[in-house]
């Protein structure tokens, strides 16, 4: 049954309001104003709001705005007596599903609130499918460090604010990335990722802001850079710690500026980008030694989250591995084996230098080696 915010300061029509939707099938709840229409959204999960315009301590525009950063996905269907056709046009492009006169139309009413509510069906259904076909992983644990990252991705997410990962090789940098993309306001952009690492010096700043035809011997053609490509959306930036010093400065001026240069360019072309950085290397340290520069660290690093190593999460291997054992099992088109308590004991006792994905190959290598159940003794002989 899905659940509508009632705002109005005038009783009567709150009332009114209440009284129809309920016959309608939906439950409701109300707010004599703003602030308190605030303070119940960002608590309950509301599937459409109703809100007046002209209310005291926060008016609807105001509440719009605020509400669209705290969850984007809900429709907001203003209603007021006092507006005109620059106030409509105002509300929807600042995210209003639509804008309904008072005293509305109970007919046009009923007929906007049902659109909303379908649209924001079609919204969810494409975000699941999305995360079916991008096969974007569950973050899995209960220890504290897991909580508090997952805690710290809710509240994140839905802003700008740039994120600085650190963590080993391994422990789950880039699956984090990913949930602050999937969550965020930026959701259905791009999110596009670069191992700088993986790329020689000399080309990283091309592959990041492009190339005009010509710029250098093997330019034959314009190439379209990472920061353009994420253009709205998610540029994530793996292992930043090995980016070259030149091309860290360009990276700097792109973040203060919000503009890029193509290699051999001389046209600044603007980018809306939201950055996460990753690496596996103590950032400050190598400040220290000069290898990154510190203006650039503190750019990146807004939000820091540390990743900890499988180590350091012991009582989250027996999550992991039952994950693991389902999902390997779904890939090979077979039935999850089970795991005996003191092969599990054994696995939690190992020294994980390769933290989760050394843990995952370790759990297909028991899969494929062992009998009906992995015992102990299949642990000792293939780990």
């Amino acid at each position: 049954m899905a659940s509508i915010l009632i705002i109005d300061d005038e009783r009567a029509i709150r009332n009114v309001l209440k009284d129809i939707l309920n016959n309608e099938g939906y439950t409701t709840d109300e707010a004599t104003d703003g602030e308190e229409g605030l303070k119940k959204f960002k608590l309950a999960n509301f599937d459409l709001v109703l809100c007046d315009i002209k209310m005291p301590k926060i008016d609807g525009i105001e509440f719009l705005q605020k509400a669209k950063e705290i969850n984007a996905d809900v429709p907001i269907i203003i209603i007021s007596g006092h507006g005109n056709i620059e106030t409509a046009v105002d509300a929807v492009k600042k995210g209003a599903f639509d804008y309904i006169s008072k005293p509305p139309d109970l007919n046009r009413l009923l007929i906007t609130i049902r659109n909303a509510m379908d649209k924001n069906s079609l919204v969810k259904e494409t975000k699941v499918l999305k995360k079916k076909v991008a096969g974007i992983q569950e973050i899995i644990g209960q220890s504290a460090p897991i909580i508090k990252i997952k805690e710290t991705i809710e509240k994140v997410a839905s802003t700008d604010a740039r994120v600085l990962v650190t963590g080993e090789n391994g422990s789950g940098k880039e699956l984090v990335a990913r949930w602050l993309h999937e969550k965020s306001n930026r959701s259905a952009g791009t999110l596009i990722e670069v191992n700088c690492a993986a790329i020689p010096a000399e080309l990283i700043e091309s592959e990041l802001f492009g190339h005009e035809k010509g710029s250098f011997t093997s330019a034959i053609k314009q190439r379209i850079g990472k920061f353009e490509q994420a253009n709205g959306g998610t540029l994530f930036l793996d292992e930043i710690g090995d980016m070259s010093l030149s091309a860290q400065a360009k990276v700097l001026r792109a973040l203060q500026e919000g503009k890029i240069t193509r290699v051999g360019g001389d046209k600044e072309i603007a980018v809306d980008v939201r950055v996460v950085a990753a690496t596996n290397k103590d950032l400050l340290k190598e400040v220290e030694e000069k290898n990154f520069r510190l203006d650039l660290y503190h750019r990146l690093g807004v939000i820091l989250i540390h990743v900890p190593s499988l180590n350091d999460r012991r009582e989250d291997i027996p999550l992991l591995v039952n994950h693991f054992l389902t999902e390997i099992a779904k890939d090979y088109g077979q039935a999850p084996k089970s795991i005996a308590n003191n092969a599990l004991e054994l696995l939690k006792k190992h020294n994980w230098t390769g933290n989760i994905r050394e843990l995952r190959n370790v759990v297909e290598r028991l899969i494929i080696l062992s009998g009906k159940e992995i015992l102990a003794e299949d642990v000792k002989n293939y780990i």
